[in-house]
């Protein structure tokens, strides 16, 4: 009985050891597919997010130069190269997971350029950008579309005010605009907030603040840590 003790003590402990070894390495090795898959999901979601927002900014622009091309030919070419820069940028730099703020920036400048030409007369426009150092990198396309949604719901004779701050590799956006309340539901600033709001959280989880007030004023504030 000594002897066959023995023997299945030296034979169950190795066995019993190498099973814990080879289930920790499964363990492991499945973590590391589950990691994977994450990851590959995450960019998938990114690109189907960033899609949503390309066709809109560019369909945008497309009806400003039409409408200029029949009140005031002589300055679609400049307009013409604007969206040439703005193409460039969201189909090409855009597919980076992040590109120079001051890429981003000049961006957003054309943006504005034809928005103040499209709401003529109709909405006042109050755009102030301060940036200490411009040399930063930041993810494509994010406050793109807090402007839009402020051109989107202001109402007519308003002004749409958009204050951009960079100091010390933070950037705060603020953006509020007059809405109307009674013919506005809060679904239809959600479409794209939320959009924005997920990618913040998969790129930007803990690097960042975004807030939506709705008041007399819809205000958005984001504040991104740089990198």
């Amino acid at each position: 009985m000594k002897c066959l003790s023995d023997y299945l003590w030296q034979t169950l402990v190795p066995l019993i050891f190498f099973s814990f070894v080879w289930m920790l390495y499964r363990y492991l090795d499945k973590q590391e597919e589950v990691e994977a898959i994450k990851l590959e999901h995450t960019e998938m979601e990114l690109k189907f997010l960033k899609s949503q927002i390309n066709p809109h900014v560019l369909f945008n622009n497309l009806n400003t130069i039409y409408s200029y091309s029949i009140e005031k030919p002589q300055e679609t070419p400049e307009l013409i190269l604007m969206l040439s820069d703005n193409l460039k940028h969201v189909l090409y730099e855009s597919n980076s997971k992040t590109i120079s703020l001051e890429k981003e920036l000049q961006f957003l400048d054309n943006y504005i350029k034809f928005q103040k030409i499209r709401t003529e007369g109709v909405k006042e426009i109050s755009y102030h950008v301060n940036v200490d150092n411009s040399m930063h990198q930041i993810a494509p396309l994010l406050i793109i579309t807090i402007i839009e949604n402020a051109f989107k719901h202001s109402i007519i004779h308003s002004v749409v005010d958009i204050n951009i701050n960079v100091k010390n590799g933070q950037l705060e956006c603020v953006c509020k605009n007059k809405y109307n309340k009674d013919k506005t539901s809060t679904s239809d600033f959600r479409i794209g907030l939320k959009n924005l709001e997920k990618r913040l959280q998969l790129l930007y989880k803990d690097a960042h603040e975004f807030e939506i007030t709705r008041n007399d004023v819809f205000k958005v504030y984001l504040k991104l840590n740089l990198q």
